[in-house]
């Protein structure tokens, strides 16, 4: 069984992340999703949060594939990380080519410290490019519309953190 590591901050989940996760579900029968838990910056929601904000959004688009997806949490290297779960596949979405440059670097950084894990690339959907997990927290924050930019579950979060 093929099993594959998307790791990220998913502060929140965005239509982008959920993209390459649905990508990254036809390459790898099984998809770890890994998020990553810094104690130097807080987040916006709390791992359990984004967490269920993972789940939520899958469920919304492909409730077939919950089974093969696991939410993980992990604080270290992404490579260790990814070794612990027994994923042969790190997934690294792309948006731009400057998110290219940056993840190629860490690709070959990656490859040298555990070779039998293989970093693929999926590039985010036109729509999805544009999109970060920044400007979507900054942007709601501000009193802005995401919905355009968030799964459903994800923006009914939003409007409660903001209470709206």
């Amino acid at each position: 069984m093929t099993i594959a590591f998307y790791p990220g901050s998913f502060d929140p989940m965005t239509n982008g992340h959920l993209d390459v996760l649905v990508q990254a579900l036809n390459v790898a029968e099984k998809l770890v999703v890994a998020i990553g838990v810094h104690p130097g910056k807080p987040p916006f929601f709390s791992y359990e949060e984004r967490a269920e904000l993972i789940r939520q959004s899958l469920a919304e688009v492909l409730p077939q594939k919950a089974g093969d997806v696991s939410v993980v949490s992990f604080d270290g290297l992404v490579v260790d990380a990814a070794r612990h779960s027994g994923a042969k596949i790190l997934v690294r979405g792309l948006r731009s080519g400057t998110d290219f440059d940056y993840e190629m670097q860490m690709a070959g950084m990656n490859h040298e410290m555990a070779p039998a894990i293989q970093t693929i690339f999926l590039p985010a959907a036109a729509a999805s490019r544009p999109i970060t997990a920044t400007l979507v927290r900054q942007i709601a924050s501000m009193g802005g519309d995401v919905g355009a930019f968030v799964p459903a579950a994800v923006l009914s979060a939003l409007n409660a953190k903001l209470n709206r």
